[in-house]
């Protein structure tokens, strides 16, 4: 789905989801607690806030935490692309001014140094950058695939960075093809896009590697349109599908034996609207919903899952710190900063 056409449904969609509030459970400081089984977590609403007249937001994509304990926020407000703040929710400093379209943020450790990979979706471009902004490389579209004749038709939307320094990117608004590169930005091969077969993908909004499976390395790819993660291998052969009734899911996020996924909107018979955090274990099987149906299996798939509890709208990503700490990026949410989520029990 193109995201104008997303949010002329998404516009009836948060009208919807105004008809009535369920009840939340609380915890001890009157703060929602979210979440299922051994994942579940107290929201604060208020840790990312920051003066918006000198540190404004548009929509909150994406967000990763660097070596020093740092979160990182990238939005597409130009006045600064990228917001650094300590886990405490207090502002270290800001940088770009150049990605009116910055959509994806991938931190890659390369011999040592960090660098981010930040795709824009107006720019038609990834652009590799050093921690603090300084542009290291840009990837135009992809002409040696033969599937693009102008760049516009090309609007990526997240990377993937292996080990060996592979960059897979995600054409997640565009034509939904995978294209790897080599570390120097020397095309390799595309699989994916559209068609009706398993290893097409529709709406290829996100990717990563996924190290979990002691068989090898794979990646995890989003396929929203389909409500479901696709798993190939780095080579770019289809695995396996894993549905997720109901969930618009964005781009996966692995920390541990556990997936975590923003679900930007979710649509059910009951007409309940809007978004949730869903929370995957090893074996790519719901645990957990945040704000979200309690996960039930029938037949190996579960059950179509929505928003129980209005506590997001449209959620875009899920970022995890070295202490388990959830931050959630929220998209056309009325320029809201990041919520922070901590684990109970």
């Amino acid at each position: 789905m193109q995201r104008k056409d997303f949010i002329r449904q998404s516009s009836a969609a948060a009208a919807a989801s105004l008809l009535g509030t369920p009840e939340l459970s609380f915890g001890a400081k009157d703060e929602p607690l979210l979440g299922h089984n051994n994942k579940r977590y107290r929201l604060d609403t208020k840790w990312g806030e920051l003066d918006a007249a000198r540190y404004p937001v548009k929509d909150c994509h994406e967000m990763v935490q660097d070596s020093r304990g740092r979160i990182l926020l990238l939005t597409n407000e130009t006045k600064n692309n990228v917001i650094i703040y300590d886990k405490k929710g207090g502002l270290i400093s800001t940088w770009g001014t150049t990605y009116p379209g910055a959509h994806g943020l991938t931190l890659f450790n390369e011999n040592g140094t960090e660098v981010l990979f930040i795709c824009d979706n107006n720019r038609h471009q990834v652009i590799k950058t050093t921690i603090d902004g300084r542009e290291l490389m840009v990837l135009d579209y992809p002409k040696e695939t033969g599937q693009y004749s102008k760049a516009e038709e090309y609007i990526p939307t997240e990377t993937a960075i292996a080990a060996n320094g592979d960059i897979y990117v995600a054409d997640g608004y565009g034509k939904d093809f995978i294209i790897q590169y080599n570390h120097k930005g020397e095309y390799i091969r595309h699989f994916g896009g559209r068609g009706e077969g398993e290893e097409n993908l529709l709406n290829a909004h996100g990717i990563c590697i996924d190290h979990r499976d002691k068989k090898g390395t794979t990646l995890m790819i989003t396929s929203r349109k389909q409500n479901a993660f696709k798993r190939f291998t780095l080579a770019g052969k289809w695995i396996e599908t894993i549905p997720l009734p109901g969930a618009w899911v964005c781009r996966p996020v692995i920390k541990g034996d556990y997936l975590y996924a923003a679900v930007l909107q979710s649509r059910s018979a009951e007409g309940k609207q809007s978004g949730f955090v869903t929370i995957l274990d090893k074996d790519n099987k719901v645990v957990s919903n945040l704000a979200g149906t309690v996960p039930v299996y029938k037949a190996g798939v579960p059950e179509e899952m929505y928003q129980t509890e209005k506590v997001f709208q449209y959620p875009h990503d899920v970022c995890v710190d070295d202490e388990d700490n959830l931050y959630i990026a929220q998209w056309n949410s009325g320029r809201v900063y990041p919520y922070k989520l901590q684990p109970v029990g």
